[in-house]
């Protein structure tokens, strides 16, 4: 290996601006991915990892819940997935020295990207309360400290236990069933802060709060409409699967605030075309859309599709779908007749003439899917604009047939399977009544906190423990000053991790590293090597192995931590057979098919080539699983966002070598941005309106009534094709610009996509 661990932080003195890529892929996605992990892990390495990821046999890429063919290519990866690989398979580890060499007040101001940049965790690590260091413990003595302070606790609701969608199936139902059976439902995780909206508006919709399609869909569908999404930075994967469309003669409809390259012309590199060629175009339209301006897009939208209807009565709508399936046409129909096209037209920053056409792909399409990420989640009004997709889809019946349907794609690799095991702080009374049936005990029925609502607990003193298998909510959270502040009040922070974050170093009086085995690694218990598995963005379930011996013979798997946890809280005389999931995995997943509906059998269906497919009422059979039975329409009221004379509207958003708070570089090469992090992007126009040069440094201020303005400093201007009034910064740097209680109405999703800001020249 080459590579070593940097010193210090890189300086963004150095960074560099270059005009923005028209392109996405190619052969520099090559270069670039093989040079790194030629660089971190070595050609063997490279060579085991690069040819098992994404395979039927191999482990499943964890930097996207992106869905995978049935036939698979030799190489079934994205650039940003091999770097996930070589992010985490790394052979570079931190060593003992470290904690004595690094205070935790000096780690405090080191960037995301030096941190992670130290190498792999490989020993349980503990800073006593008082005390500015972190040293090596033995495994044990980790687990008497937090079960020492969690029966200490008054009530176990003082103890909040977080999940990331790293985390796999087993893992996930075992965390869930520890905590419900330790007296608590408070399981925040990373749903609560991106796709939210969506399971909130498509359960009261469709009574599924997951995508309607299968992977086929989209080499069967006439029309893709893509909004708030970026698939060349955040899910490449996806791109392959619309060129495929696009060969089968669909049209592409990209929405969105800032043109981005993987959706103007796409060149795959596992094609002639794509190396040598030109590559394939991939947006028929681009509606460069105001942030915000969805729900107003997608309102206008219907009611030109009504309005054709009300024009050739019986032709355009489905009617024997609507009639059979769905309620609330009439109300629907009667709220859009006084949507007024001004109040559009404002919301979007369109011409009509571009809805027109939009509208016109629409009617002209027999199988619709619309696609949607946290461009559309992460707003006041993001439940609702979600509806109002489910309203544009079921006009013509684009729910349960071939080539259509609603398609969330989820970020975290099992963040929806997640859910479906259970991580939630709201599971419904029938999962609770299958896990007492199989465990004997009595699962807590109050509802627990969500991410939010946990930051505002740890505020009020009422969470002691704070408890997360993954991620790096200090970092991800809104309101960065306000999270911090809040992690700092607890008695004990735990992170169970591969590798350092900010979450390590913002921590409560005390303080645990818990190390853990990476998905890359193989997994071998008592009963000898261990699978785990997965859900992907399509409820396609399938096996994920380790392919590398771990980098440590020190780690543990998560469901050995848990399980040992488990056991160093509960003991080992209760009903729960902890050991048991420790040393075999089957066992586990025997009491998920007894427990998970859709899971039965689920021993036998995993170990087939492929996995297996969740049952999804919406898309299999047209069944609802709503209140009434059927899909509902549902009637929104329109809430524009008011932009004030001299401010922008302020989304924040990923670079391409990143995964959420995790920095693989300080490039982010399809925007022109290399060397740094600490941009914003604004529109040339409006510029020259406020009188603010390329190149210039600003602090952005973001407003909030009765509030002292929330600054984010030093901030260089790079002048770009945004949509006008729009500006974007770089996420998490700019969660300080978004107050805690700034939240998805219905969702409680923090609302990242739409600050009103204004920009303060920087003087010398």
């Amino acid at each position: 290996m080459t590579r070593t661990p940097p010193v210090t932080d890189p300086s963004y003195d150095g960074m560099t601006v270059r005009p923005p890529e028209q392109w996405a892929v190619g052969l520099p996605a090559i270069a670039n991915t093989m040079k790194v992990a030629l660089e971190d892990m070595g050609p063997a390495r490279t060579a085991t990892l690069l040819t098992a990821i994404n395979q039927k046999d191999g482990f499943d890429c964890m930097s996207c819940a992106w869905p995978d063919p049935d036939r698979r290519k030799v190489a079934e990866f994205c650039e940003n997935g091999a770097r996930a690989v070589t992010w985490e398979a790394t052979p570079l580890t931190v060593p003992s020295s470290f904690w004595a060499e690094h205070p935790v007040s000096d780690l405090e101001d080191k960037s995301e990207y030096w941190l992670g940049m130290q190498g792999r965790l490989v020993e349980p690590v503990y800073k006593p309360a008082g005390s500015d260091h972190y040293v090596p413990i033995e495994w044990a003595e980790a687990f008497r400290l937090i079960a020492d302070r969690l029966r200490g606790l008054d009530s176990p609701d003082q103890a909040a236990f977080y999940t990331s969608g790293r985390t796999a199936n087993e893992t996930a139902f075992l965390y869930q069933l520890f905590v419900r059976a330790f007296g608590t439902n408070n399981l925040p995780d990373c749903s609560n802060m991106c796709h939210e909206s969506t399971g909130t508006a498509m359960s009261e919709t469709v009574g599924i709060g997951k995508s309607t399609i299968a992977y086929d869909d989209f080499e069967e569908t006439d029309l893709i409409i893509v909004m708030g999404q970026n698939p060349g930075t955040n899910h490449p994967r996806m791109l392959t699967a619309l060129e495929d469309a696009k060969r089968k003669g669909a049209h592409i409809v990209a929405v969105n605030p800032l043109p981005e390259a993987g959706l103007k012309r796409y060149k795959n590199p596992q094609t002639a075309r794509g190396l040598l060629g030109r590559g394939t175009v991939i947006a028929d339209q681009f509606l460069q859309i105001r942030s915000g301006g969805d729900m107003a897009l997608l309102q206008a939208v219907s009611k030109r599709v009504l309005e054709a209807e009300d024009r050739a009565p019986g032709t355009v709508l489905d009617h024997a779908f609507l009639g059979e399936h769905t309620q609330g046409l009439a109300e629907f129909r009667e709220h859009l007749r006084e949507l007024d096209e001004a109040e559009v037209l404002a919301a979007t920053g369109l011409s009509s003439a571009e809805i027109d056409e939009l509208a016109e792909r629409y009617l002209s399409s027999d199988r619709v899917i619309v696609t949607w990420a946290m461009g559309i989640t992460q707003h006041r009004k993001g439940v609702d604009t979600i509806k109002e997709i489910i309203n544009l889809l079921l006009l013509r019946g684009n729910i349960g047939k071939p080539g259509a349907g609603a398609s969330p794609i989820r970020g975290h690799s099992n963040v929806q399977g997640d859910r479906t095991m259970g991580i939630w702080e709201q599971m419904p009374d029938s999962f609770l009544d299958a896990l007492a049936q199989e465990f004997h005990f009595e699962p807590p029925r109050e509802h627990g906190v969500d991410a939010v609502h946990a930051i505002e607990a740890l505020q009020r003193g009422e969470i002691k423990v704070w408890f997360a298998v993954g991620g790096n909510l200090v970092a991800a959270m809104s309101d960065t000053r306000a999270a911090e502040a809040a992690m700092r009040g607890t008695e004990l922070t735990v992170q169970v991790s591969t590798k350092l974050n900010r979450s390590h170093v913002v921590t409560g009086a005390a303080a645990i590293i818990l190390p853990t085995l990476g998905r890359t690694e193989v997994d071998l218990q008592e009963s000898g090597p261990q699978f785990l598995s997965v859900e992907d963005t399509v409820c396609a379930v399938h096996a994920t192995h380790g392919a590398v011996p771990p980098v440590a013979p020190t780690l543990l798997s998560e469901v050995a931590i848990i399980s040992r946890l488990a056991r160093a809280v509960l003991g080992d005389d209760g009903p729960i057979d902890w050991a048991g999931f420790e040393r075999d995995y089957d066992t586990i997943r025997d009491s998920i098919s007894r427990v998970v509906p859709g899971f039965e059998n689920f021993n036998t269906q995993v170990r087939r080539k492929g996995g297996f497919v969740l049952p999804n009422g919406p898309r299999d059979s047209r069944t609802f699983p709503t209140a009434t039975g059927k899909a509902i329409i549902t009637v929104n009221e329109l809430e524009a966002i008011i932009r004030p004379e001299g401010r922008l509207i302020l989304q924040t958003m990923r670079s391409h070598d990143q995964f959420n708070t995790t920095m693989y570089s300080l490039n982010d090469r399809y925007r022109g941005i290399h060397g740094g992090r600490d941009v914003v992007f604004v529109n040339p126009d409006d510029l020259a309106e406020l009188g603010i040069a390329d190149g210039d440094r600003v602090d952005i201020h973001s407003e909030w009534p009765g509030e002292a303005d929330r600054v984010l400093a030093g901030q260089r201007v790079v002048s770009y094709p945004t949509a006008r009034g729009c500006a974007a910064a770089y996420f998490p740097e700019a969660n300080v610009l978004v107050p805690l209680a700034s939240t998805a109405i219905g969702s409680n999703t923090p609302v990242s996509k739409a600050v009103i800001v204004r920009l303060e020249p920087v003087r010398a």
